[in-house]
């Protein structure tokens, strides 16, 4: 019996637990994982209760929110580590960041910021190789993009120092670079002194223009043109372009007449125009004013940063009724009933007193309501009046009503833009002329007239509104211009014969400035009233022991508390970088010009003399004594069956302080999948953990890896084993692992030239 008992126990808790929904206890898990602010696990678990219960609203909101606080987490935490310098974690951090909520534009600006730090970084320490065909202007080309440029026949840096014609001092300069000078009719030669020590061709010119009042052109690739300095020679004489410049982020016609309005005032431009249907700026001027107008464009055509702000609105009402006692009546009232018999020859009829008086022959009849005459007093009996004594009324009332309010909305906005939001309802009020419900009806008599005479309707917001314009910092801070009205219907007040609403309401209104996550509560919005009412029979109702016995005690609390709580979350950043705060040259008050930088080489060996032309270099790098750092597979061909998986090495050889390691793989997706990255130990040294962050993409066969030893820690050197992959094989077939970029570094952030080798994965 006992075990049969058993049994029918185990049954019962197995449809028990079956019966539960599986989307309610991953639910529990994800609100504990928030709760300790983990929230990639809180995502897992709130998307696992969804799958569980699609149609769940409520699972469906809170997976929306956690997709964008983890997205936010890890976009601040990446923000962090640019701070410090560290470029691969805080890329990793934005990676994730971005493959949580790919709609976060915060994560993808924080990826493209890492990557230019990243190539810069790179650019700077790499060895610089010129090409010497970049300048070289298609001859196939029906319109040149650009005015004439100097190709000087030598590149070397100039060294003169002479007094003599400001002519002569041209032709000198011009023989020197193996060019041809004309000069303008209207120019006037002048005996200047000239002293320039290892500058370039354009440097040289310019100093000599400079001096001799004048300014130079090109005109070929070889001949440069010398003219006076003056505004109407400069306008006859200088080329000019004409270039359009297409605007990502205005919205409006007025943004763009902002821009165009600002380019004139700063380079005084005459020839511009803006088109409002293609968001486009069209100057024609000179190279020089549309170098600097196109600064000044791409430092302004800024998306506009967004933030999205975080409201939670409590809003907690309580009203207590408390009225007990017992009220006896407090007045007697005494009412006369006179008869007919105090009223001399008078006898009772059906309406009233009939009174006779006259003779008999003639005599006459008054009927009148019975009366008490003052002689009557002293025969009065109880049937002449009538007492009605008072009662009592017992009261005994308890009334608690409790309301709690919860908003949790969430509103993006742009920088400089307002946002409204508003929960609550509309509530009609009367406006217009009306007047009262009593009035005169037709033929004389009292009738009603219609109280809606000439009466509008408007309808009122009651209930949360916030409006709010935030303001963007280059440093993160967000500063708010806030508004925050809070109402509630409290009651109607007849007016007119209309019930008109009795709203209550709470406003604020501030200006703060905060950082991003960081939360404002806005307190202090609290009524409280209370009201005490004592009716009853003086003296016994205030006797301690007896006054419930002879009164009635009200007692009314009313408490309203309202608790705001913003949190702004900016999740587009200004797009402000190094470029944009990068001064820039821009020539003289009548001159607007920009300066290009020249390379300064070796000295010439004789004055006036011109330089040896440049030996004939090839572009193959010369062998080196030392030995070629190489990467590659270990195996170098590995063999796998669909379903298996196998860890392929990525060796290293031949390498000298090496500290970090960027690169990128690229592999077959149809044939094979990576399915991890592990350390291989040499970078770690054996006995130090390394920073391994990975990427894959297979949709695109593509895997990114960047393996980082500890900061302040010197760089590894020899051989081995750098990293593991663990590759599974998908279909039959052969995979290639090709390294396609990679970017070493040694512990002084020097780039390391590397060679790599490939390898083959073949899927049977």
């Amino acid at each position: 019996m006992r075990r049969i008992v058993f049994v029918w126990a185990l049954s019962f808790a197995a449809v028990f637990l079956s019966g539960c929904p599986k989307g309610n206890a991953d639910y529990n898990a994800g609100r504990k994982a928030e709760a300790i602010q983990d929230y990639d696990t809180a995502l897992v678990d709130y998307d696992h209760a969804l799958r569980a219960e699609p149609t769940n609203a409520e699972y469906r909101l809170r997976v929306a929110q956690m997709r964008f606080q983890a997205a936010q987490f890890h976009v601040e935490q990446g923000q962090k580590d640019l701070k410090k310098g560290d470029l691969q974690l805080a890329l990793s951090e934005f990676q994730k960041a971005a493959g949580i909520d790919s709609s976060n534009q915060a994560a993808e600006q924080g990826i493209k910021e890492t990557m230019q730090a990243l190539a810069a970084k790179s650019a700077a320490s790499a060895p610089k190789t010129p090409n010497p065909n970049a300048a070289e202007t298609s001859e196939t080309e029906a319109l040149l993009p650009t005015p004439p440029e100097l190709k000087p026949m030598s590149n070397q840096p100039i060294n003169l120092k002479m007094t003599n014609d400001s002519r002569v001092v041209f032709e000198t300069i011009a023989k020197l670079a193996g060019l041809s000078v004309i000069f303008d009719p209207d120019f006037t030669s002048r005996r200047i002194p000239v002293e320039l020590p290892n500058v370039t061709l354009e440097q040289a010119l310019d100093d000599v223009a400079l001096e001799s009042k004048a300014f130079w052109k090109p005109l070929s690739s070889s001949v440069i043109f010398v003219a006076p300095d003056n505004p109407q020679k400069r306008r006859d004489v200088e080329d000019e372009e004409v270039q359009t410049f297409y605007l990502s982020n205005t919205v409006t016609p007025q943004e763009i007449t902002e821009i165009v309005t600002g380019l004139r005032q700063l380079l005084d431009l005459r020839r511009l125009t803006q088109v409002n249907a293609q968001n486009a700026i069209v100057i024609r001027d000179t190279p020089d004013k549309l170098a600097l107008a196109s600064k000044i464009i791409s430092d302004i055509d800024k998306a506009k940063p967004e933030v999205l702000i975080h409201v939670q609105v409590l809003s907690a009402a309580l009203d207590r009724l408390r009225e007990l006692g017992i009220l006896p009546g407090q007045s007697v009232t005494v009412a006369f009933t006179p008869t007919c018999a105090h009223q001399p020859n008078s006898t009772i009829s059906s309406t009233g007193c009939t009174t006779s008086s006259g003779s008999s022959s003639s005599s006459t009849s008054v009927t009148s309501p019975p009366q008490m005459t003052l002689e009557a007093l002293q025969h009065i009996s109880a049937a002449d009046y009538s007492i009605t004594l008072p009662g009592a009324t017992a009261t005994a009332i308890l009334t608690d009503n409790k309301t709690k309010l919860i908003q949790d909305p969430e509103v993006r906005v742009s920088d400089g833009e307002k946002a409204t939001l508003t929960i609550g309802q509309k509530i009609p009020i009367a406006t217009g002329s009306f007047q009262a419900g009593v009035g005169v009806g037709v033929g004389g008599g009292a009738g009603v007239v219609n109280p809606l005479v000439n009466t509008q309707f408007q309808y009122l917001d009651v209930g949360v509104k916030v409006d709010v314009t935030p303001r963007v910092h280059p440093d993160g801070d967000v500063s708010m211009k806030l508004s925050v009205e809070i109402s509630a219907l409290n009651g109607t007040s007849n007016i007119g014969g209309i019930n008109q609403p009795i709203i209550s309401s709470r406003k604020v209104e501030h200006d703060i400035r905060l950082k991003d996550g960081e939360a404002n509560m806005l307190g202090g919005l609290i009524e409280r009233t209370e009201t005490k009412n004592a009716n009853g029979i003086p003296g016994l109702g205030e006797i301690p022991g007896l006054r419930y016995l002879f009164s009635t005690n009200t007692n009314e609390v009313e408490e309203d508390e309202v608790l705001i709580i913003l949190t702004p979350h900016i999740v587009r950043f200004p797009g402000i970088n190094a470029e944009n705060l990068r001064t820039l040259a821009a020539g003289t008050d009548t001159n607007a010009r920009v300066y290009h930088d020249g390379t300064q080489g070796a000295a010439t060996p004789t004055l006036l003399e011109p330089a040896p032309a440049a030996p004939n270099t090839q572009a193959n790098p010369q062998p080196s004594s030392a030995p070629t750092t190489q990467l590659h597979f270990d195996p170098a061909r590995t063999m796998l069956k669909p379903g298996d998986s196998t860890t392929v090495g990525l060796a290293i050889s031949n390498v000298n302080d090496l500290f970090s390691v960027p690169l990128l793989i690229h592999y077959d997706p149809a044939v094979v999948q990576v399915e991890d990255v592990r350390d291989g130990g040499f970078l770690s040294g054996g006995d130090q953990a390394i920073a391994i962050v990975h990427s894959i993409d297979q949709a695109h066969g593509q895997v990114i890896i960047s393996a980082t030893r500890k900061p302040n820690t010197p760089g590894v050197n020899g051989s081995g084993t750098l990293l593991g992959i663990v590759v599974r094989g998908l279909a039959p077939g052969t995979s290639p692992l090709q390294i396609l970029q990679v970017n070493a570094h040694d512990s002084q952030q020097r780039s390391i030239p590397m060679v790599s080798a490939e390898g083959t994965v073949q899927v049977q």
